[in-house]
């Protein structure tokens, strides 16, 4: 039976896991914060055990998935002291599903290959719910042959699985996609306050949204945070759309594409990220709570 370390189970990581364990796969978990890691272990009950390092969990593993916040988390998970390229063993599978740019991968990969292991990048995308559910949407780089090792494993979280090319090439299509989002986040939330400021009812508006040519899978889950932010949990904060935001711009730059859109609409989640208390932590659908409040005044 293949063996499957997840390396970062917090929100994102922590319901991949569930779903990979689920689908009968044995579990090894690391997390910076052993705790964390610890308590999700006894959750998944006896095939699921926590380690203290991510070099621990690769040694342990057939294929080895990382889920942490930026790039610079990745370099430090597998360069890092009782780091993945300690552990990693020959004919197993590393597979980065973190939201980072494609240089991340591709800076990693002659040294995973040195360790007698392939890469993959498999960035995702979908809701917490839908990871739990294992109905992620994986966005895949790297070769055909590893692609298909380790898709059964890619099968027990996503419902659909794309091959987008070369090593790198699911960082690039995750950033094309997040730019939809955060665009589509920014138009729901003025929509929204524009509705609310001429007389309709938020809920009853956002009701019409969803029935409406707009109502994608993003607009559905994120009916709570739109319509009651006071008590809606965070799903996807400000900060990590500040971070995916930026890494849209550095790509933008690097390839010469046009994205006025998502520059702008980097320059709201900025703007509602210093105006809001608790800026950073604010998900990112209390952009129409910034709006309302300029409104106000």
């Amino acid at each position: 039976m293949t063996t499957v370390a997840i390396l970062g189970v917090g929100r994102m990581g922590g319901a991949m896991a569930r779903s990979i364990a689920r689908a009968g796969f044995p579990v090894v978990l690391s997390n910076r914060s052993v705790d964390r890691a610890v308590a999700l272990a006894a959750e998944l009950g006896d095939t699921a055990r926590a380690v203290d390092s991510a070099a621990e969990a690769a040694a342990a593993a057939d294929v080895c998935i990382s889920m942490v916040s930026d790039g610079a988390a990745v370099e430090a998970l597998y360069r890092g002291p009782g780091g993945v390229l300690e552990g990693l063993r020959a004919g197993s599978v590393a597979i980065d599903s973190s939201t980072v740019p494609p240089s991340v991968s591709r800076g990693l990969a002659a040294d995973v290959r040195a360790r007698g292991a392939d890469l993959l990048d498999a960035p995702v995308s979908g809701s917490v719910t839908l990871a739990e559910t294992g109905k992620l949407t994986a966005l895949v780089g790297g070769e055909t042959a590893t692609v298909e090792r380790a898709r059964p494993v890619l099968d027990a979280f996503a419902a659909r699985v794309f091959h987008m090319g070369p090593l790198g090439s699911g960082a690039v299509i995750k950033l094309a996609v997040n730019a939809i989002i955060f665009g589509l986040n920014h138009s729901v939330a003025e929509a929204l306050v524009l509705a609310e400021r001429a007389g309709v009812d938020r809920a009853t508006a956002y009701e019409v949204f969803m029935a409406s040519a707009i109502g994608a899978p993003l607009v559905q889950y994120k009916r709570d945070s739109f319509v009651t932010p006071e008590t809606a949990a965070v799903a996807f904060s400000l900060a990590l759309a500040a971070k995916d935001l930026s890494l849209i711009g550095q790509l933008a730059d690097e390839v010469g594409a046009q994205i006025p859109q998502a520059r702008l609409d980097a320059a709201v989640i900025d703007a509602a990220t210093a105006a809001l208390p608790g800026g950073p932590d604010r998900d990112m659908a209390d952009v129409a709570q910034h709006l309302r409040r300029d409104a106000a005044d």
